[in-house]
């Protein structure tokens, strides 16, 4: 329930009622001459949409790297005082919600960690699959014994990835990245830093965004076109899948570092979790938004009087299907923007009226009205089921629920933290059941080839592992996934200087699969 960077909500409408988790935020600068710590702030806060647990920058001076960060909202983490303290010419910061790794101080990122001749600052959006071999991998090279960000308690994929950063006297910090990043399996944008010098790499499949923008003065990276608008950096391009950038005072460089594979970039950031104003490899994401309304009018027309959108990841597909459909387009349901997160537990009285923290009907605008409402998805379907609810009480006639997208049914494993098989309302159940389930009148979904044709991109190209099971990496099995993985306490690393718990029996993924 925490507010997105725009100053508005998030998607989850019900308190203990998680939609889909978003990915992290990634930025970084190189700008000599700059003030390099607040372009990052501000970076970030263009991208508090992909994560709101905490919040971090680390800038380098060319002699030093300080860290900066905390639990909480971009705005709650830092002031002026702490960005006037951030010194440099170099900065990365990140914006997390976790997908490997709990939400804890120690997993806030940039990570930090020593390497052959210097230090390095490190921030990740994505998830690694092949994180248990990750581990052997480092407990091979570096010993049992936990060093750096894992002693110190981080249980993240990125934490490993700085560990093995660390490399050798004999390579630079560039070439252990060149060995390092094809053994990496899953979703990775990474942005990172030492003294000298800025990278960036992006995964062989392309699966979360990562592009380049250009100041005057330097150069930028961040997870979406927004984060450069927001600094006044130009878009240069998209940092292409398998490519390494290393920016410095002798200017960009770029190579590869693994062969092309088949792109598979997700598909769920049209739909819901980048921002409508993002651009992605060409695409306007808004524009894709009411393309796939228009198209979804096509494929489940229905007599109604007023399209109604649930704010705000609904309206662009509601939009669409009004124009589509002809059916006036209006404001039945209105937001309130100021209500962020809260750890006040409600009275049973105040938790059956749920929804109504956030979300309250317009009865004038609804009584007595054939209502079609858009939705970018449907993930447990209690958020629908009390909307619909409160729709009829305030009046509605016939309520008519379109949704943007396929029946979610599979767990995202690279980046995106959905509820497991078990929880989701569409596994297991027929469109028309889940429909007089939610109490609705009639429910539609997407086609998969409508919302693909929205895109705009090759059906080839993206990954729809959430829709269809057809995952385009491969997992590794059952016992070597899940997000908290690298807690367990018998990993070849040793036990966390923390003590933290073995694994959870049925934590994030790594029962997924089993569950019908």
């Amino acid at each position: 329930m925490a507010p997105r960077g725009d100053g508005l909500l998030n998607h989850d409408l019900l308190p203990n009622e998680k939609g889909p988790q978003d990915a992290c935020g990634v930025f970084g600068v190189w700008a000599p001459g700059e003030e390099v710590a607040k372009l990052t702030y501000f970076g970030l806060y263009a991208l508090q949409h992909r994560g709101q647990e905490s919040a971090g920058i680390a800038t380098s001076n060319g002699e030093q790297l300080l860290v900066y960060k905390d639990m909480g909202l971009v705005s709650q983490v830092f002031d002026e005082t702490a960005l006037n303290a951030l010194h440099g010419h170099i900065a990365v910061g990140h914006a997390r919600y976790s997908t490997t790794g709990g939400s804890t101080w120690e997993n806030a990122q940039p990570t930090l960690g020593a390497t052959a001749g210097g230090t390095v600052a490190l921030a990740h959006n994505g998830n690694l699959t092949n994180t248990a071999e990750l581990v052997d991998l480092v407990a091979e090279r570096y010993g049992a014994q936990r060093r750096g960000e894992l002693a110190r308690g981080n249980t993240t994929d990125t934490a490993l990835v700085t560990a093995l950063f660390a490399g050798d006297p004999d390579h630079t910090l560039e070439a252990t990245a060149l060995e390092v990043l094809p053994r990496l399996r899953g979703a990775f944008s990474l942005v990172w830093m030492d003294e000298h010098t800025l990278y960036a790499a992006r995964d062989p499949q392309g699966v979360r965004p990562l592009v380049l923008g250009r100041l005057e003065r330097g150069w930028v990276v961040a997870s979406e076109t927004p984060a450069l608008d927001i600094v006044g950096a130009s878009f240069v391009r998209e940092i292409e899948p398998g490519e390494l950038v290393a920016i410095d005072a002798d200017g960009l460089r770029t190579q590869r570092f693994t062969a092309p594979q088949q792109r598979a970039g997700c598909v769920f950031e049209y739909v819901y979790l980048a921002r409508p104003d993002t651009a992605i490899a060409g695409r306007s994401v808004h524009a894709a938004r009411v393309e796939m309304g228009r198209r979804l009018a096509a494929e489940h027309p229905v007599e109604a009087d007023l399209v109604i959108p649930v704010p705000e990841s609904g309206t662009p597909a509601a939009i669409g299907y009004a124009q589509a459909s002809g059916i006036p387009f209006g404001q039945g349901l209105t937001k309130n923007s100021y209500v962020g997160r809260t750890f006040i537990q409600p009275s049973q009285t105040l938790r059956q009226l749920g929804i109504r923290l956030k979300l309250n009907p317009l009865r004038e605008v609804i009584r007595g009205k054939r209502l079609v409402v858009v939705d970018d998805s449907i993930v447990r379907g209690n958020t629908q089921r009390a909307l619909i609810r409160m729709l009829r009480e305030a009046g509605a006639a016939e309520v008519h629920v379109r949704i943007s997208s396929p029946p979610v049914k599979w767990p995202c494993f690279y980046g995106i933290d959905f509820a497991s098989r078990a929880e989701l309302i569409a596994n297991g159940l027929a469109v028309e059941e889940i429909g007089a389930s939610l109490g609705a009148d009639s429910l539609g979904y997407i086609s998969m080839d409508g919302m693909i044709a929205a895109t705009e991109q090759p059906a080839a190209q993206l990954c729809t592992a959430c829709f269809t099971g057809k995952y385009p990496i491969e997992l590794p099995s059952q016992d070597r996934l899940g997000k908290h993985l690298l807690e367990q306490n018998e990993l070849p690393l040793g036990a966390p200087e923390d003590g933290l718990a073995t694994l959870v029996p049925g934590a994030g993924g790594s029962t997924a699969l089993e569950h019908p």
